[in-house]
């Protein structure tokens, strides 16, 4: 991933300007759950960049390359502020010429101080409208589904955002509680996948995983301990697939509610993966058959 002082990239993608300071896409409405999700500022972020004001209440911070110019390309949500240093605001305008684009140009310091200690922002930091949520009965009869079993690392969460985006996935299904909010580090992380899978925000993920079974969703649960190896079950469309948090797994429930508990062979003396790069593997393998 280039640094803030890269060069720029090629133009690419479509979708309308984006709007500093008011108007509404995709907005706040459908409910508390919904409207909690992936608002306000990321935990660790600190106010008051020189001459940039406080961060605007109820916004979704994002940072770094592909999550500031992912949200312009995709078009669907306001941003209210957008800062930028004088390199990554070069490479804006050549980027999207045709946007109208006017970011506060700031040295990385001013940056600095709105975001995480550590943070690779790469110049350019963004408050935007939170994307608003789907819900169960919208996702399409052939969908492909990852839900997520409180898990609440926001560095795993946004990995497993980036694979779903990469593999065409219709949705990501997690809770409104025992998740992190899409913002910061989550946002980050995805890498600009917040502005292509939608989230569908739910109460209880067992009532969900009924829910979906009863449409005829195939539900696989990712289990160290599942009886069947990954690569020979037999899948189709709708597929929901189901991770479990680092070290609890899935909970007891959840793994009642799936049709086929499924387990990664490794022939390592490593056993166990990352929960985002057991995603992108059973991601991987379900769909080239599904």
């Amino acid at each position: 991933m280039a640094d803030e002082r890269s060069g720029p990239r090629k133009a690419g993608g479509s979708g309308g300007p984006r709007r500093f300071g008011g108007g509404s896409g995709r907005g706040f409405g459908k409910g508390d759950a919904k409207k909690a999700f992936g608002r306000g500022p990321s935990k660790g972020s600190r106010g008051g960049a020189r001459g940039s004001g406080p961060t605007r209440d109820g916004a979704v911070i994002l940072y770094g390359w592909h999550p500031v110019a992912e949200a312009v390309r995709a078009g669907k949500r306001t941003l209210f502020r957008l800062l930028a240093t004088e390199n990554a605001a070069r490479r804006l305008a050549e980027e999207f010429p045709d946007r109208g684009l006017a970011p506060e140009i700031v040295r990385p310091s001013a940056i600095d101080a709105l975001v995480e200690a550590d943070a690779v922002h790469q110049g350019l930091y963004a408050e935007a409208e939170p994307l608003e949520s789907d819900d169960l009965d919208t996702l399409p009869d052939d969908a492909l589904v990852v839900a997520l079993d409180q898990i609440t690392d926001p560095h795993n969460v946004g990995a497993i955002v980036r694979t779903a985006a990469a593999f065409g996935a219709s949705a990501i299904l997690t809770t409104a509680r025992h998740s992190p909010q899409a913002t910061g580090v989550l946002a980050k992380s995805a890498s600009g996948g917040l502005e292509h899978v939608p989230f569908v925000i739910v109460r209880n993920l067992g009532d969900a995983l009924v829910a979906l079974g009863e449409r005829g969703y195939l539900r696989v649960g990712l289990d160290s301990e599942g009886p069947v190896e990954l690569e020979r079950v037999e899948t189709r469309r709708p597929l929901v697939v189901v991770m479990g948090a680092e070290g609890k797994g899935l909970r007891a429930r959840t793994r009642e509610l799936c049709d086929v508990l499924a387990r990664l062979d490794m022939a390592g003396a490593i056993k166990s993966l990352n929960v985002s790069n057991a995603a992108a593997i059973a991601l991987y393998a379900l769909t080239r058959k599904a």
